[in-house]
């Protein structure tokens, strides 16, 4: 025995990526956002083994992470597993003990109808409570399930053979082998380290003959009379904010996080990224209420921007603060200055890990003062200061003693470059694929991406996208899968192939689990079939995505 152990240790110091020692799995899934888990979900019922891979301590994503107020467009495109969440989510607020904070008849909706006559669905929920239902689904299904491994992103991460992904290595050093893999992070890093074609930030319009993309930065200006821009004009300042640290005084130099640049050419590309920020679960309850605090570090000259829009005239509270049930919220960006720390995660997608924490770590502590900020500083309306100071976190929703989340809304990180990249035209309906693995149906929605001093001398946005689609869309199956010769037995339901513009619609956490599902369905048919999953007939993949109830037209 002993000199087994000798060799053993003498193979793993000579081969230290050798899978001779990796657990080996049908479908291997990383990252658990709602749509690793969705995809899991599926491939334990089609009796496969999978592994679902957490880098961190929570499932879920976004979906357990404050974004309770579904962004969904229209709830009919919507099924599979993704749905069957949200009627279990519905299930779980019609149970008595599940109403701690409030009764269930005072609860209204914060804009997603839940009792319409015929509804089967709830789509507004507190983070808890959709971990508890991720949890009570997952519970049911023969799945391994692994927390705080995160993906070796060196050359040494990604095992490839033939434009196979062999197995995968964890920065502890645990490999993982699979006949396929499913990459659901929002970050994409599996497939970026798998050498697959992808992009990040805007593109042109030229490129893929778009009005949408780009920067969108025609402000209005009576001086110069410019065109009202729709899309520049919502979550902007008040006319006539001044940007420099001592008013009127351009030498004295500009406020914290404005770029120094222009904003560039309307319509052009840059690889500039949207803003992210928490989505706040506040509550109004003294019982489970955390004032908020002062972080570390606090600077008031952070927030002056935000005093002086004010001080021009400014009136309204800068957040959307949709109610949840158990008098909660989830808090959303709003107006010129707000949750989005714009500007300030262009380095995030390709960021290693240790710069990534210190980006949230930022985004963290300009949040927590720019809630004390609205809350409690001398400068701020008292209006302001009486309605924002009667919230805070909430005590039971989060690890964390703060009553603040761990998961950063990541908007959008890395996109794919596949065979067809999802577009404007496709969203609008111009253009209509025909291997459909889901629906999209919100509108192609930006928010901002740089904050710039415009010709006037004035502080701006820009970035804001807010245009409809028709109705819902389908997505292609070839925008969830890479080129055939980058990689053959791989999914990628969240990063998918999109443009920015065309990303901004469907970016949505039950499109996230629909297309996750349909990426386990097309994995498992590709494991049974032995082909590549760009080989697969889509009739037979069709015909299964229609028997697990996904709704593609």
């Amino acid at each position: 025995m002993p000199k087994i152990r000798l060799i053993i240790c003498f193979l793993i110091v000579l081969f230290p990526s050798t899978t001779l020692f990796a657990q080996e799995f049908d479908l291997v899934i990383y990252g658990g956002t709602s749509a690793g888990v969705a995809a899991a979900i599926q491939a334990s019922r089609m009796d496969k083994s999978v592994l679902l891979i957490e880098p961190s301590s929570r499932l879920g994503g976004l979906t357990t992470g404050g974004l309770g107020q579904t962004d969904i467009g229209n709830k009919q495109a919507i099924g599979g597993v993704s749905r069957e969440f949200y009627q279990l989510i519905k299930e779980y607020y019609n149970q008595p003990e599940n109403w701690i904070w409030q009764k269930k008849e005072e609860y209204k909706d914060g804009g997603q109808t839940t009792t319409a006559a015929g509804e089967d669905a709830m789509w507004t929920f507190e983070p808890s409570a959709a971990l508890h239902v991720i949890t009570q689904m997952l519970e049911k299904e023969t799945i391994s399930i692994v927390y705080q491994e995160r993906l070796l992103r060196t050359a040494e991460g990604v095992k490839k053979s033939g434009g196979r992904i062999q197995s995968i290595t964890m920065e502890s050093g645990k490999i993982y082998a699979g006949k396929m893999f499913i990459d659901a992070t929002y970050e994409g890093d599996l497939m970026a380290s798998a050498g697959v074609s992808y992009t990040v930030g805007r593109e042109g319009n030229k490129q893929y003959k778009e009005t949408l993309n780009g920067v969108q930065a025609n402000y209005y200006s009576p001086t110069l009379q410019n065109k009202v821009s729709r899309n520049a004009i919502n979550h902007n300042f008040v006319p006539g904010v001044d940007p420099y640290r001592e008013k009127g005084n351009p030498a004295s130099g500009l406020l914290p996080y404005i770029s120094e640049a222009g904003p560039g050419i309307d319509g052009a590309g840059d690889h500039k990224v949207q803003a992210y920020c928490f989505r706040m679960c506040l509550t109004d309850h003294p019982e489970n209420r955390i004032p908020f605090a002062k972080p570390v570090g606090y600077d008031s000259l952070n927030y002056e921007l935000l005093i002086r829009n004010y001080e021009m005239g400014e009136t309204q509270v800068p957040w959307i603060n949709s109610s949840m049930p158990n008098r909660k919220t989830d808090s959303n960006n709003r107006l010129g200055f707000s949750t989005d720390f714009i500007g300030q995660n262009y380095d995030y997608p390709e960021a290693s890990y240790e710069e990534r924490e210190k980006i949230v770590a930022a985004h963290l502590t300009y949040q927590q003062g720019l809630m004390w900020t609205l809350a409690y500083h001398p400068r701020m309306p008292e209006k302001i200061r009486r309605e924002v100071s009667r919230w805070g976190t909430s005590k039971d929703e989060f690890e964390r003693e703060d009553g603040w989340q761990g998961q950063l809304y990541i908007r959008e990180a890395r996109r794919m470059i596949s065979d067809l990249v999802m577009t404007q035209h496709h969203a609008e309906g111009l253009e209509v694929v025909e291997d459909a693995v889901g629906l999209a149906a919100y509108g192609m929605d930006s928010h901002h991406i740089q904050r710039y001093v415009d010709a006037n001398g004035f502080v701006q946005n820009e970035g804001n996208v807010e245009a409809h689609v028709s109705g819902p869309y389908p997505i292609s199956y070839r925008s969830i899968i890479p080129k055939k010769f980058e990689a053959e037995n791989l999914l990628v339901p969240v990063c998918v192939s999109a443009s920015h513009i065309a990303f901004g619609s469907i970016r949505m956490e039950p499109v996230f689990m629909v297309l996750g599902q349909s990426a386990a369905i097309a994995a498992c048919l590709a494991i049974d079939e032995a082909v590549a999953v760009q080989d697969l007939s889509y009739p037979k993949l069709k015909a299964r995505l229609l028997e697990f109830k996904q709704r593609l037209e």
